[in-house]
């Protein structure tokens, strides 16, 4: 199976960022569709890529974008919000599209530990939007990722940002376990296996070498930043309870539903790593890459880090 062109649901986030640059070194003709293209700006200069205006929930505009298209990438996910659009309605219209179109080739994001019976809305919508991908008629692949790090993510940035600003941090369900993988390692195993028949019908869990609490993670997010904020690990009834809070609070840094996945560690099984055994991927480590760019700040907040240090 030779593919030329792709479309990239989702290709503006920050996963199809990265595995846009890299598709199109490989010279694979890109069409992104967004909803803003000026928030796509980063996409713009990409020489393959053609980044398109348009709402990929309306069926007809779906077809427009897949005329011409060998296959689709589908990575549209939100952490809060309408789960049952995004999760399991869009890939629904996608696989239809897909079949009207002639297209057979669909690589799907979907999450670890997804699954119809899972604690949270989150997990159930992926796992029910994973479910109708593979049991279409397509010839599927469905990648599972535990949180995924790397310039630009919404995770130890995150943590690194509180731990600078706070203190003194609450911190809610902090035994939760993750096994944080690198950006550019998910991004390799999506374009490996967008031609390789053998990931034909095949859902792979993509994970770190390493596991770390949530809690651990928010330290040594802080400490690369240089920061040591007290932490407070909460029990059970408070780590909810905050939640709950947070849900209401402008960016909604936490909400119950985050809270109930964190039940479900987000880890691989012991002794297998597909990156390394199905795409001979070596995971990086979180210590060797969240330096780089932990560290380097935007040029506004290490100009305020320095006047914060000498008490202006």
């Amino acid at each position: 199976m030779k593919i030329n062109n792709v479309c990239i649901i989702g290709g503006s986030g920050f996963v199809g960022k990265h595995i846009a640059n890299l598709l199109t070194t490989q010279e694979i003709n890109l069409r992104i569709p967004t909803r803003h293209r000026e928030r796509a700006k980063e996409l713009l200069v990409l020489p393959t890529a053609d980044v398109v205006e348009a709402d990929v929930h309306d069926d007809a505009a779906l077809d427009r974008l897949l005329v011409g298209m060998d296959a689709v990438i589908n990575l549209a996910g939100i952490l809060h919000g309408d789960f049952k659009a995004v999760h399991v309605e869009l890939p629904r219209k996608v696989v239809a599209a897909c079949t009207r179109n002639g297209i057979t080739r669909l690589l799907h994001m979907s999450a670890l530990n997804a699954g119809i019976d899972r604690p949270s809305a989150y997990l159930r919508s992926k796992g029910e939007g994973e479910r109708i991908v593979m049991a279409s008629s397509l010839a599927a692949t469905a990648f599972r990722p535990s949180v995924i790090f790397g310039p630009g993510d919404s995770s130890l940035s995150l943590f690194a940002r509180l731990g600078r600003w706070l203190p003194v941090l609450p911190l809610a369900s902090p035994r939760a376990k993750f096994q944080p993988v690198f950006v550019e390692n998910v991004a390799h195993a999506f374009a490996a296996s967008l031609e390789d028949p053998n990931t034909f019908g095949r859902s792979y869990d993509l994970c770190g070498p390493r596991c770390y609490t949530l809690r651990q993670l928010v330290e040594y997010a802080a400490h690369i930043t240089g920061h040591n904020p007290a932490i407070i690990g909460l029990n059970d009834g408070l780590s909810y309870l905050q939640a709950l809070v947070t849900e209401f609070l402008p960016g909604k840094l936490m909400t119950r539903d985050n809270y109930y996945s964190m039940k479900m560690d987000s880890v691989c099984g012991s002794g297998v790593n597909n990156l390394v055994e199905v795409w001979g991927i070596q995971p990086a480590a979180l210590e060797e890459i969240a330096p780089l760019y932990l560290a380097n700040l935007m040029p506004r907040e290490r100009y305020d880090r320095f006047r914060h240090r000498a008490g202006r």
